[in-house]
């Protein structure tokens, strides 16, 4: 894990999920793939959360080599904390806060040391910077990939026989 790669993933996910979703109908961005799953708004909505309160907190628990476990992330902080904001709004302040944490995360100046320094996640137990930092990537990339499949899910009926070629439509099914 290169600290610069990850960098190239983390700074492209806001203008991507930008393209995909701002100003879309609400049949889009509020689709889900069934009961108390998440739309694309929810999931913009968890991504700021995460940008507050997960990465950079999260890696400059581990730099100041605190020894207690990190503050449990709420998964659902976003159904309080989105309410009343339009798409366009959580865009833009997805767009913002990252900005503001990948220049954070480039004045670390990390060194492969410091990649490999550890933290005590509350449920994983011990993890390091550098998987902390491979996890933000991952995340991002997991879910675009579950906004993506949300959309494509409503349109599974339209799709008719041509369901049987389209994956995304079957993946993820209970």
């Amino acid at each position: 894990m290169k600290v610069e790669e990850a960098i190239a993933i983390l700074e492209r996910t806001p203008e991507s999920l930008r393209a995909m979703l701002n100003g879309l109908p609400d049949v889009w961005i509020r689709a889900t793939e069934g009961e108390k799953k998440w739309t694309p708004y929810d999931v913009i909505g968890h991504l700021i959360h995460g940008e507050h309160t997960d990465w950079i907190p999260r890696a400059r628990h581990i730099l100041a080599g605190k020894t207690q476990p990190f503050e449990r992330f709420d998964r659902t902080a976003q159904f309080q904390e989105s309410k009343g904001k339009s798409l366009s709004e959580l865009l833009t302040a997805f767009s913002e806060v990252r900005k503001k944490n990948i220049e954070t995360l480039k004045e670390m100046n990390l060194t492969d040391a410091d990649l490999h320094r550890k933290g005590l996640h509350p449920e994983l137990g011990a993890v390091n910077l550098g998987q902390l930092i491979a996890t933000w990537v991952v995340h991002d990339l997991d879910h675009v990939a579950q906004i993506a499949r949300t959309m494509a899910k409503s349109y599974e009926q339209a799709t008719g026989p041509w369901t049987a070629y389209l994956s995304i439509l079957s993946d993820r099914r209970e």
